[in-house]
């Protein structure tokens, strides 16, 4: 018998064996068939779902769930155009907090709105003795006021405030860590809004590291959230890379660097697992410091590699020797060299080609770069929602030469390249279907066309989103399609993004979200 049967739909299945179905069985939280083979089994439940439209759940391959979480909690600045303005939403917070000595955070923070910096003399106007703490909506910068620079090592690196990558990574780790309770809280919050739009199951992008980590025992944290029903979706959490530690291993093992007791991709179950090892190359785009081979337009740098070269190479390889999945972060082109080197190099040494490596961004990928992403085997995951919410500015800082480059998608495909959707939320807006809205039109919010040529269909958009997700986190024998045996998660939508006009894909109605063959968004 089943559990539930799903009728009056036409279910889109990613699946090429059997494309479209009118039915799906679901039995044990699982797909039990589609059409024929179920509809006439008797059923405990039968749903009618009235012409909708249903995919497999969607797969957010590159988030950051407790950042999203505490960022929803956190007094913002964010769509604000005056440095006046901006510094009275501080002086509101500070007044909020309740001692001197206090730290005072505050998110939505992005100099290009502002048009320019805010300093550590502006925050210190307003700071009243507190901490303050404004990291940039990239997640690669922030500024702070005096009170934080003087308790910084000497000779951090900032510009009047303002501190980079790992000069931001000195500042975070002047304050406490959270709590395990604060983090699970985040995370669920967090997760909630990822049902709502048709997530059910994504991967964490980097737990317990310098620049993203938000506790030593951050995993604990997302054990926590599942242990209190907050977590109601699939989880994977990539391990921020400096967390390896030289090891003696057996000879044999050919282990140099590892986490504790050879921890690796894999363990975990389907609800929540450990992923890739997340290694950092560059910075980004909107704090400048993406690595590129040419200097940005109007600029007289082109940004910054984490590590000189050789050290980026040594992690990335060790990574692999250990075992680990690479997710690389690299988002300008240089970096994207250093980093296709390295996995070129860790291959020879030990092919694993089952690793499935992936570049995180791939931001900036030049047309020679293409082959050798292909040949390696690598995965793109892109954001499209960056070029969408960012590109105005993203296009005038690469030039017109080496704007069509930026987070391809037609070129990666005709290469064989996996195209891998993802939101990297709460960079940019989190919604799927908005951004498959974007991977289709190649059109930002002011209508201007960034690498037109880079467009590709509805349905290889919504691959990127299914199948490609699924296989990117090595899901693919359980995700990514509505194919029988596979776990039941499924996104129900008021109408199909294949036909309505591209312009309404974005606004398409999540209906409800279903994991394990249970609905977990109710309706309305």
């Amino acid at each position: 018998m089943l559990c539930t049967r799903l009728t009056n739909a036409r279910f889109l299945t990613m699946d090429p064996d059997h494309p479209v179905a009118h039915d799906l069985g679901i039995r044990q939280g699982r797909i039990a068939g589609l059409d024929e083979a179920v509809t006439s089994l008797p059923a405990r439940e039968v749903v009618d779902l009235q012409g909708a439209t249903v995919l497999p759940g969607f797969i957010d391959a590159h988030v950051h769930l407790a950042w999203t979480g505490f960022k929803q909690n956190t007094p913002s600045i964010a769509g604000l155009t005056r440095v006046d303005d901006a510094l009275a939403v501080v002086a509101e917070a500070v007044a909020r907090t309740r001692a001197p000595g206090d730290w005072v955070s505050v998110a939505g923070y992005d100099q290009r709105a502002l048009g320019r910096h805010l300093t550590a003399a502006d925050l210190d106007r307003v700071g009243d003795g507190r901490k303050l703490y404004l990291l940039h909506d990239s997640g690669h910068g922030c500024v702070v006021n005096t009170a934080v620079l003087e308790l910084l090592p000497a000779g951090t690196p900032h510009e009047n405030g303002f501190l980079a990558e790992r000069a931001m990574g000195a500042a975070r780790a002047l304050r406490l860590p959270y709590s395990q309770e604060d983090l699970a809280e985040a995370i669920g919050r967090a997760a909630r809004t990822c049902l709502a739009e048709g997530v059910t199951a994504c991967a964490e992008a980097g737990i317990g590291g310098t620049l993203f980590g938000h506790s030593p025992v951050e995993l604990g944290a997302y054990q926590l959230a599942r242990d209190k029903d907050l977590l109601p979706l699939r989880v994977q959490l990539m391990v921020s890379a400096d967390r390896l530690r030289p090891v003696t291993a057996h000879e044999s093992d050919g282990i140099p660097r590892a986490l504790d007791l050879g921890l690796r991709t894999g363990l975990g179950d389907d609800r929540l697992s450990v992923g890739a090892l997340k290694i950092w190359t560059d910075g980004g785009m909107m704090a400048r410091t993406a690595a590129l081979t040419s200097p940005y337009e109007g600029l007289d740098h082109a940004g910054q590699l984490q590590e000189d070269p050789e050290a980026l190479t040594e992690l990335i390889v060790d990574g692999h020797l250990a075992g680990w999945q690479l997710a690389v972060h690299a988002i300008g082109d240089r970096a994207a060299d250093v980093t296709l080197d390295a996995i070129e190099r860790a291959q020879r040494l030990r092919p694993r080609p089952e690793a499935h490596h992936r570049i995180e961004h791939a931001g900036l990928i030049r047309p020679d770069q293409l082959p050798r992403l292909a040949r390696l085997g690598v995965s793109a995951v892109v954001q499209p929602s960056f070029l969408r919410y960012f590109g105005d500015d993203y296009a005038s800082v690469m030039g017109a030469d080496r704007a069509p480059w930026m987070y391809r998608g037609r070129a990666f495909l005709d290469h064989g390249i996996p195209l891998v959707g993802s939101s990297d939320r709460p960079v940019a807006d989190g919604s799927p279907l908005r951004a498959v809205q974007f991977m289709v039109e190649r059109a930002s919010v002011s209508g201007q066309l960034i690498g037109p040529d880079e467009a590709v269909t509805v349905e290889q958009a919504l691959h990127a989103y299914t199948v490609a997700g699924a296989h990117a986190c090595h899901w693919e024998d359980r995700l990514g399609s509505l194919t029988p045996g596979k776990l039941a998660d499924l996104v129900v939508l008021a109408d199909d993004p294949r036909r309505v006009g591209t312009s309404r894909i974005g606004d398409i109605e999540v209906v409800e979200t279903y994991v394990d063959g249970r609905p977990v968004r109710p309706r309305g």
